[in-house]
């Protein structure tokens, strides 16, 4: 995709109209994707600033830029701006659309898992309980934004401590997405994860290890050994056998997911310094505390050079 999106950065340098500032949003959705904070968050600020003076403040597009800029401030950890816009775009839908139209609940979502973040638990439990109350009515209760907002709260469950209530949801949501999807769908696999991670926390490792086996297996089968939800299972895969002991089992693993995103996503994506975070904590339990630390060294060398703004 490089060479379109240099000529959709060319493109939509100057918004005139609704469809080029369009574009900029999905120029600044790849710089996302590609773990560029810095250069996403001016493509939204200029998706947004464009929007708003070509559109209006409340129109749909507008609302729109605003959540994928509240959502780069997330990733960049500024949760208070995140938050702010995020409360812009609920107000708005809310007087807009009504307070259970599908855009208003998911906007309703995104604010709760800000506040989540933010620390503010009791208030993301809230909202996330309307949420759930208001699809279980209009939706149904096994509808896919119903099983979506009930993980949701299962995880908010489970970072209050709430695990035997977390499992319980999660336990409803894997079921359902079984019966309804397939054993193998991706919704259902990422259900399985979710649930896995839960039994971890509560200590059956045994029985996450089983679960996190099988959402890997599926994932090289269906979509290859170096896709990325593919990593992100070996990544957790690689946590539960280090959690029981296994630390050579997890380095093995943990180094295949450092090489490849570091041939896929180059040496300072994000995701990469968090593997190499990973692989270094696996090399300090092993008692290689050299190679621990130079791991370590070139997290943060990278972390402390990169600019804050890209231009």
């Amino acid at each position: 995709m490089a060479p379109w999106v240099v000529h959709a950065r060319e493109l939509s340098e100057a918004p005139h109209d609704g469809p080029t500032a369009d574009l900029l949003g999905w120029v600044a959705r790849h710089d996302l994707e590609r773990g560029n904070y810095g250069l996403a968050r001016l493509g939204f600020e200029r998706q947004l600033e464009a929007s708003t003076r070509l559109l209006g403040e409340e129109n749909p597009a507008t609302l729109i830029a605003m959540a994928n800029l509240s959502t780069t401030l997330s990733d960049q950890g500024d949760l208070p701006g995140a938050r702010q816009l995020k409360e812009v775009v609920l107000e708005a839908r809310k007087r807009l659309l009504g307070e259970e139209h599908p855009h208003t609940l998911i906007a309703m979502g995104n604010l709760a898992r800000t506040l989540s973040d933010q620390g503010d638990l009791p208030g993301a439990r809230q909202l996330e309980e309307v949420v759930l109350e208001a699809s279980k009515r209009l939706l149904g209760e096994e509808h896919p934004d119903t099983l979506s907002s009930m993980a949701n709260l299962a995880m908010t469950l489970s970072d209050q401590g709430d695990l035997p209530g977390a499992r319980q949801l999660k336990e409803v949501v894997l079921e359902a997405s079984k019966r309804l999807l397939s054993e193998e769908h991706p919704d259902t696999l990422n259900s399985m994860g979710n649930l896995a991670r839960t039994l971890s926390d509560q200590g059956d490792l045994p029985g996450a290890r089983q679960l996190q086996e099988v959402v890997l297996e599926a994932r090289k089968r269906l979509l290859g050994e170096e896709h990325p939800h593919t990593l992100i299972a070996m990544g957790n895969l690689a946590r539960t056998l280090s959690d029981q002991g296994d630390l050579p089992g997890a380095r093995q693993l943990q180094e295949v997911v450092l090489g490849a995103r570091n041939r896929l996503l180059g040496e300072e994506h994000p995701d990469t310094l968090s593997s190499i975070n990973n692989l270094a904590m696996t090399l300090s339990a092993q008692g290689d505390l050299p190679g621990a630390r130079q791991l370590q060294e070139v997290v943060l060398e990278a972390r402390s050079m990169r600019p804050a703004n890209p231009y």
